[in-house]
Order: C-alpha cells, then sequence, then structure tokens
C-alpha cells in the first residue's frame, strides 16, 4: 500500500497566503502592481495584492501545444509581443517553423478576444517604470510566465519579478533568469502537475476572477486603474 502522498497547499487561497508572507517585504512600495495569469493564478495573486495593498490586474498568455497533443508545450505567447518558443522540443519534434508562426498567430489572437472580454473599454495597466509581481498558482515547464515575463519586460518595469507556489528546479532556474528576482515557495525534484500540490484544485470560473478583482484595494492606492467594470457578465 502507497503511503499518503504529501500535500503542500490545502487550495489556491492557503497558497495565497503562503507567498504574500514570502513577499511581504514589499509592501508600501510606490507603483507596485500584481499581475495574475488567469485564470488559475488569480485567486492566488489576489492574497498576495491584499496583503500588500497593491492593485491586481491581469496578464494574459498561452501555452503553444504541440500538433498531436495540444497538452505538450513548445511555448506560449503573452498578448503582445514575440512567442517564446522551446527549440529544442520543436526541432526534436520536427516541427514546421509556419504551423509555429500560424499557431502563435491564433493563440494571440484568442488572448485579444479573452482581453477584450474582460476590459471592454478599460486599456492594460501601465507597467513602465513600476514594480510588477507577475503570479501563477504554480509552473510546469513555465511556458506562459515565460512569455509573459518577456511580453513585460519590453514595456520597462523598474522591477519585474515572478512569484508562485510551486514549480520543478529546472523551470525555477528557467523564471528566475527571465525575472529580476522569482519567488518559488517549493521546488520539488518530483513534478508531474501542478495540481498534484494542493488538496483542492478546481478550475476557477470568470465569474470568481472578477469577483476576486473586485475585492481587491483600491487602485488609485497603486497608480492605476482596476480593468474591471462593475456590471460585466
Amino acid at each position: 500500500m502507497l503511503a499518503p502522498r504529501h500535500m503542500t497547499f490545502r487550495d489556491r487561497t492557503d497558497a495565497g497566503l503562503q507567498l504574500a508572507a514570502a513577499l511581504h517585504y514589499l509592501k508600501g512600495r510606490l507603483g507596485l502592481l500584481v499581475l495574475a495569469l488567469p485564470r488559475g493564478g488569480v485567486p492566488v495573486a489576489a492574497m498576495v495584492a491584499r496583503a500588500l495593498g497593491a492593485p491586481l490586474d491581469l496578464c494574459f498568455a498561452h501555452k503553444i501545444g504541440a500538433p498531436h497533443n495540444p497538452e505538450f508545450a513548445l511555448g506560449a505567447v503573452a498578448e503582445t509581443g514575440p512567442p517564446y518558443l522551446d527549440l529544442q522540443s520543436i526541432a526534436s519534434l520536427h516541427i514546421p517553423s509556419p504551423w509555429i508562426l500560424d499557431e502563435a498567430a491564433r493563440q494571440q489572437s484568442n488572448l485579444a478576444r479573452i482581453a477584450l472580454q474582460y476590459r471592454r473599454d478599460t486599456p492594460p495597466p501601465t507597467v513602465t517604470a513600476r514594480s510588477i509581481i507577475l503570479i501563477d498558482d504554480g509552473a510546469a515547464t513555465g511556458a506562459t510566465a515565460l512569455a509573459a515575463l518577456h511580453a513585460l519586460r519590453v514595456q520597462s518595469p523598474s522591477r519585474l519579478i515572478f512569484a508562485t507556489p510551486v514549480a520543478p528546479p529546472d523551470t525555477a532556474q528557467r523564471l528566475s533568469l527571465a525575472a529580476d528576482e522569482a519567488v518559488i515557495l517549493h521546488t520539488p525534484r518530483s513534478f508531474s502537475a501542478v495540481g498534484e500540490f494542493y488538496d483542492s484544485f478546481p478550475q476557477v470560473s470568470d465569474a470568481e476572477v472578477l469577483s476576486l478583482l473586485h475585492q481587491t484595494p483600491d487602485p488609485m492606492q497603486g497608480l492605476t486603474r482596476n480593468p474591471m467594470l462593475e456590471g460585466m457578465r
């Protein structure tokens, strides 16, 4: 009989509270902005934003899946900017460049549509010259986080921090190189999926995302506007 598997976090709220404790040194920093990778990253980021008294917004990214195995990430694309590509995986699977470029453009178009559904007429948050914390609920390959970090970097933040509850060591290393700082609570060598480190890991709904965004501090405290408008779906 197998021994019970150790779970690191009860749920995303618990993970967010633990991450907030690790990021407490940033509380009160002028112009601080917390960005969540939706949807799973939002409940985690909401706890951090609340603890730090910072506004919460969204950063959109999506993986580029292999043609015959969409769950296998060949890279990822953010809402703006060029895609992040895993060139070694692309070469080993002999994926043609035109397919990659077409799929990246398709995913970026989908992200624009999704962002419009959330933001309506409100522009994306200002990143330039601000301290940014990008948060997800975990990072397996780190592809979506890397695409988001690269897209944020070209907007010239004063400091770019990536924070997540759990990631394997190789992914943690890549994310540390892409950010000015990476705060990752656990880096287990045995890693098959983010959900294995949570007791409860349900999908996050659009309604939950909107509710959590409305519960964050007054956005003007962080010199930005919350992109969610009252009365959205």
